[in-house]
């Protein structure tokens, strides 16, 4: 690691090969945390190159622990994190809406680094127990609609930097890939990334690849639909630049989306807005996001007709009791 510290000190980049033999390293344990938390700041410094990305990519996927859930037509739903918006669950709530709307759910995530409560910071104060069985995570599909996927169950390079991850406090390249690792390796993803640099590099990663995806940003930062402001979404052949208006929105206040100070305020906030009892503008960023991962398996339907299939899901109770059904599950 030395050598390889002195290099990239050099204001060098690595090839995807030797980006990739890092991670294996990581993975293995031939580092210790002092050189996996300098290795980590390099990229607090500048921005990861595609060829990184790509090799920090090929050997998660490689060293992971697969669930196969063939025959079920997936899609994860999450952003990469450490935008720094301290927003609430907007994803992980997303998620139970598209599953009550009666598409089928991996969902993929980890505990809050760069943020005080992530989604299994959520899944697990409300009694989700992780779990890397497949069996278990096929009946919560089959019964359910959904499964949650906790990241350092599936791959121990993310294990073993965990608690580097947690004494940095900041934002990292693992938030970066994340929802390209799912271990069900989803036919289907909607991914919210924090800049439109981030944005271009996962378009031309998923091009690589048969997954059917929508990228979204918002220009103002965020890594979901935050209806603060014009938003991009990005597909396979197209891309489009939407205002809160063009979906039958009012535009949104940045304060109003904000999270729980603690878990326990995080997991009230989710519950009441699974329950109908959310702000109008949570509930509205919640359909919002829910609707463009509708789009994104049905491209079919208009953007308006999914945004009628999110509102029944979560208005008339469906989501909360997928919530519930996966519960009873544990």
């Amino acid at each position: 690691m030395k050598n390889i510290l002195n290099y990239l000190y050099s204001h060098k980049t690595l090839s995807r090969e030797e980006a990739k033999m890092v991670l294996t390293n990581i993975a293995k344990g031939e580092y210790n945390h002092s050189q996996i938390a300098s290795f980590l700041s390099v990229y607090l410094m500048r921005n990861i190159t595609l060829d990184e990305l790509a090799g920090f990519r090929d050997a998660l996927l490689e060293l992971c622990i697969p669930v196969r859930l063939d025959g079920y037509p997936t899609i994860d739903l999450c952003g990469t994190g450490g935008d720094g918006k301290n927003t609430f669950n907007i994803s992980t709530l997303s998620s139970f809406v598209v599953a009550g709307a009666g598409y089928k759910v991996t969902k993929h995530g980890n505990y809050g680094v760069s943020s005080g409560c992530g989604s299994s910071n959520i899944m697990e104060k409300l009694g989700y127990k992780f779990s890397a069985e497949e069996a278990k995570l096929k009946k919560e599909i089959e019964v359910a609609g959904i499964c949650y996927l906790h990241a350092p169950f599936f791959n121990p390079a993310m294990k073993n930097v965990a608690p580097v991850r947690k004494d940095l406090g900041v934002r990292t390249f693992f938030n970066i890939l994340g929802p390209l690792i799912n271990p069900t390796f989803p036919k289907n993803q909607m991914v919210g990334v924090f800049s439109l640099e981030l944005m271009r590099m996962y378009n031309y990663l998923y091009q690589q690849t048969d997954k059917n995806y929508i990228i979204l940003f918002s220009l103002d930062g965020y890594d979901e639909i935050s209806l603060t402001g014009p938003f991009k979404l990005v597909g396979r052949t197209w891309e489009q630049i939407y205002h809160p208006e063009d979906l039958g929105f009012p535009k949104v206040e940045p304060h109003k989306l904000a999270a729980g100070a603690t878990v326990d305020e995080s997991v009230e906030i989710f519950m009441k807005i699974l329950e109908g009892k959310g702000t109008p503008e949570q509930t509205n960023v919640v359909i919002a996001n829910s609707a463009v991962g509708i789009h994104c398996l049905e491209p079919e339907k208009s953007l308006a007709q999914c945004i009628d299939v999110a509102k029944d899901s979560l208005l008339n109770g469906k989501a909360l009791a997928t919530l519930k059904k996966l519960l009873e599950l544990q």
